[in-house]
């Protein structure tokens, strides 16, 4: 169901939802009307679904009866939480989106085969953090040339000229987060000697 769909259902329900909480109490329209300052008429068509709920007719409503706002609204429904990303494949590497909505922070598991092991550094807007799920990454970072194991993290603004992928010793998996406004998670990874590739 679409986010349109899904207003016009929650809406359709309201008239129903208020007439059902007003009779439960022993109230009638014109006691209602006489504690809201709305019209008897008014609330006969809300409670019908001829007249559209609005804020300025729902508040008074739930202040009269004592309810929270939402208990005339009802609750929105929960969607399915899990996010079943299509993974695409992205200069030699699969990537799989781990995130819904689009735009703010994003996640991604990223899978880089053994091969893609040549730096070629690039720079964009945002903010970067990856956490090694298996394989050793290579981190190039400016002036670092870093080396990532398993359950290591970095995090970097993405401005600077980088690049990571694998060390040519076998795949690595990746999980990303990636924020254009600088979001981000404050782990730091620690330089290591070149030596110890």
């Amino acid at each position: 169901m679409d986010d349109a769909s899904g207003i016009t259902a929650t809406l359709a329900e309201v008239g129903p939802r208020l007439k059902r909480l007003r009779t439960e109490r022993g109230l009638t329209l014109i006691v209602l009307a006489e504690a809201t300052g709305i019209s008897k008429s008014t609330l006969s068509r809300l409670e019908s679904g001829q007249r559209r709920p609005s804020l300025e007719l729902l508040l008074p409503i739930a202040h009269a009866m004592r309810v929270p706002l939402d208990e005339l609204i009802g609750e929105p429904e929960v969607e399915d939480p899990r996010v079943r990303g299509v993974p695409v494949s992205r200069d030699g590497q699969t990537v799989i989106p781990l995130t819904r909505q689009p735009g703010g922070l994003q996640a991604w598991k990223t899978i880089i085969p053994a091969d893609h092991d040549e730096p070629d550094l690039c720079t964009h807007d945002g903010y970067e953090w990856l956490y090694v799920l298996a394989g050793r990454v290579r981190l190039v970072l400016a002036e670092h040339d870093l080396l990532l194991g398993p359950g290591e993290a970095a995090e970097f603004d993405t401005r600077l000229p980088h690049w990571f992928g694998s060390t040519g010793d076998g795949p690595v998996e990746v999980l990303n987060l990636f924020g254009p406004q600088g979001e981000r998670i404050h782990v730091r990874a620690r330089p290591r000697p070149r030596s110890s590739r």
